[in-house]
């Protein structure tokens, strides 16, 4: 039995929509982040523009190249090297091929405004995992301070990117949900001008 065409265009329509505003939102997400074509604006990584511009990697937004740069940018936006991770998130997006557009905004994390909260919390929960697993005690008050910094960093950092993990996963799934139904529409929309019957739903 044929759809309504009207009601098919609705939402053929209504679905182009979404997709146009999902594009849109992310463009002002990476608006401000390192990018191949601005690549030398940025304070350390403008040093190796060159070079940068020449390996795809560092700009690809495949999973392979993803999910490396999100573990390690988070972890290491909560590690106490304030003042020095983009330098560090340039080597890493190196030595891993992740995506540097990723690793380093993932950097932002902490900033002027959230450095210090943020290294107040992981310090309490990384002196908590010292206190009942007894791993991390330095020589020193200092040392064991230095640690529980790490170890909280690396614990809620990893927490961190799980969850982003799973926000994506979720989009990625609707994106192509709503591709997949996107196709559909236009394959029925295709066979009623045709005359022919229409296509079985996904």
């Amino acid at each position: 039995m044929w759809p309504d065409v009207t009601r098919v265009r609705d939402e053929l329509d209504r679905h182009h929509r979404t997709l146009k505003q999902r594009r849109g939102w992310l463009r002002k997400l990476l608006r401000p982040l390192p990018r191949r074509a601005n690549v030398s604006r940025y304070p350390v990584i403008k040093w190796f523009a060159v070079m940068a511009r020449r390996l795809p990697f560092l700009w690809s937004f495949r999973a392979q190249h993803v999910l490396p740069a999100l573990y390690l940018g988070c972890v290491l936006s909560l590690l106490p090297v304030y003042g020095i991770q983009f330098g560090l998130a340039l080597v890493f997006a190196l030595l891993v091929r992740g995506n540097i557009t990723v690793l380093m905004g993932l950097q932002l994390i902490t900033n002027p405004f959230t450095a210090v909260p943020a290294y107040i919390v992981t310090y309490k929960v990384g002196m908590y995992l010292i206190t009942i697993t007894g791993i991390g005690h330095g020589m020193s008050l200092w040392g064991t301070r230095i640690n529980a910094l790490v170890i909280g960093g690396v614990v809620l950092g990893l927490v961190l990117a799980m969850l982003i993990h799973v926000v994506w996963l979720l989009g990625a799934w609707e994106v192509q949900r709503i591709r997949a139904r996107v196709h559909y529409l236009r394959e029925a929309l295709a066979a009623e001008a045709a005359g022919l019957p229409p296509p079985p739903k996904p």
